[in-house]
């Protein structure tokens, strides 16, 4: 039997700050209340959020802002990846999410490789799109290119 519970933070693939949703009792017990990411749904409990959610709305907005400054700069890069090639110029390996997470981090800006959506595995050279997840409302695109090393 779910439970309803209130979320105070946002919680990918379960929803935003302020929204009230229902969980299997497990799951809030042992995940999202020990860390303070919900409270059980109650009237003082949303009487007590309403308070707080203007405070949760403008972080919201300042840090999707942030992000998409950052955004910005990342679909400006240009990006090369020296790879070593063998005939038919096939790649020796692959270029993973990891490869491009480094190669940004080169230019300056940390990006977690998890949040790096490659269009399929990369074995050739060539120009490819990366999708970069930094926020559920914020995706940035970079261009990279496979080189010969």
């Amino acid at each position: 039997m779910k439970e309803k519970y209130i979320l105070l933070e946002d919680i990918e693939n379960l929803g935003n700050a302020g929204d009230v949703v229902s969980v299997l009792p497990g799951y809030a017990r042992n995940f999202l209340v020990p860390k303070k990411l919900a409270l059980k749904a109650s009237k003082g409990a949303l009487r007590q959020f309403e308070a707080r959610r203007e405070k949760i709305e403008t972080k919201r907005k300042t840090e999707i802002e942030k992000l998409q400054q950052i955004a910005t700069k990342i679909s400006e890069l240009k990006i090369n990846i020296p790879m070593n090639v063998g005939e038919d110029n096939k790649l020796y390996g692959s270029v993973t999410s990891y490869t491009v997470a480094q190669a940004i981090s080169d230019l300056g800006i940390t990006i977690d490789h998890n949040k790096l959506i490659l269009p399929d595995t990369i074995k050739e050279l060539g120009s490819y799109e990366v999708k970069i997840k930094l926020h559920p409302e914020v995706i940035a695109t970079v261009n990279i290119a496979v080189v010969k090393a």
